[in-house]
């Protein structure tokens, strides 16, 4: 059975003025706290991993302020060490996830990759030194965690259009890119469809493809996907006996902050064909996520949603596991009917 999720209060990056970011209107001195409220039969019922109709969840902190907090307390301790180490240790610290998937959700919460973040920050402060100071071009280099003025000046004439010397002219103009905060903003929306599931160790046949920051690549899944459809591998798949859940689906896992692997893969307990391989997902509880529509113009903005507005109020946090794309129907994958699933794994908030 579905559930539904009707969105009040939402998550999104809050940055200042810059003409490459949203600038969202905030509430402001908000007291708020979390109610999740789950009825059936016109009763209030006790959330679990069973099915349960969800006809509303009233948003109003907890879980999600003890979110917001963690997000921006990661963001201030970035800030505070823009000219020193960002310590990839102290930041899963403050976050309560793994460095790997703090960054994830912090590019999907602001479709930015955190590298990217931090370098545009510190290109802004570098450019502020310049103007303001007397220090050596190399100094400010060296500030800033560059070996050398020359990969110093490349980065910044990236971001500023300019080089280091002639933006120390007068005159000349530099791009600044405010720090990042995290607000709360009320905004109806349309409703998200999911359930609970517990579901039990899987063995998966399939075709797996390892991949280097895949949040800079847009598209390479896309490009492992047709080359399985195109080279037979998708109807070898396709042959095999499946179990639930059946269809080709693919089996998402964060290995590190830069590494991904992704297998295109059935559930099954066949022996798998010489160009494939072996492994299992581990047991898990997932929250399941319905979707309709043809997968390039849906799949991004539902990932999107999950994380920015889901999971920072929902009680739950990523169970940093195997994340599933699954695809029950084999049919035209870009028509306006075409109907799959998105499958993450999840924990409960304690």
């Amino acid at each position: 059975m579905s559930n539904q999720w009707l969105s009040s209060l939402k998550i999104f990056s809050i940055i200042g003025k810059s003409s490459n970011f949203p600038i969202i209107e905030t509430l402001r001195g908000m007291r708020t706290r979390t109610t999740l409220l789950a009825i059936r039969q016109n009763r209030a019922e006790k959330i679990g991993y069973e099915s349960y109709e969800f006809v509303s969840i009233v948003l109003a902190g907890g879980q999600g302020m003890n979110y917001l907090e963690q997000l921006n307390q990661a963001l201030q301790y970035i800030e505070e060490h823009l000219d020193s180490t960002i310590d990839k240790e102290e930041l899963a610290k403050i976050t309560g996830y793994s460095f790997a998937y703090f960054q994830r959700t912090f590019s999907l919460l602001t479709n930015i990759t955190l590298g990217e973040y931090i370098r545009r920050r510190k290109m802004t402060r570098a450019a502020i030194d310049l103007r303001n100071g007397e220090e050596r071009i190399l100094d400010i280099a060296l500030k800033y965690g560059y070996d050398s003025a020359d990969s110093f000046t490349r980065a910044f004439q990236q971001l500023h259009g300019i080089t280091p010397s002639l933006a120390r002219r007068e005159g000349s103009t530099i791009k600044s890119y405010p720090p990042m905060t995290f607000h709360i903003s009320i905004q109806g929306d349309t409703s998200l469809n999911y359930r609970f599931e517990k579901v039990h160790t899987m063995r998966i046949v399939g075709v797996k493809k390892v991949f280097v920051a895949p949040q800079e690549n847009e598209g390479s899944v896309d490009v492992f996907w047709n080359e399985v459809f195109s080279d037979g591998r998708y109807e070898q798949l396709c042959t095999l006996l499946m179990k639930e859940p059946k269809g080709v689906h693919g089996f998402m896992q964060v290995i590190d902050e830069n590494t991904v692997e992704y297998t295109i893969g059935v559930v099954t307990d066949e022996k798998p064909p010489e160009n494939m391989e072996v492994y299992e997902v581990p047991e898990a509880n997932y929250a399941i996520f319905e979707a309709k529509g043809p997968i390039h113009k849906t799949m991004a903005d539902l990932w999107s949603r999950i994380f920015r507005e889901w999971l920072p109020t929902s009680g739950y946090r990523h169970a940093e596991t195997v994340e599933i794309e699954c695809f029950r129907n084999q049919g035209n994958r870009q028509a306006e009917d075409f109907q799959y699933e998105i499958w993450i794994p999840i924990k409960r908030i304690r």
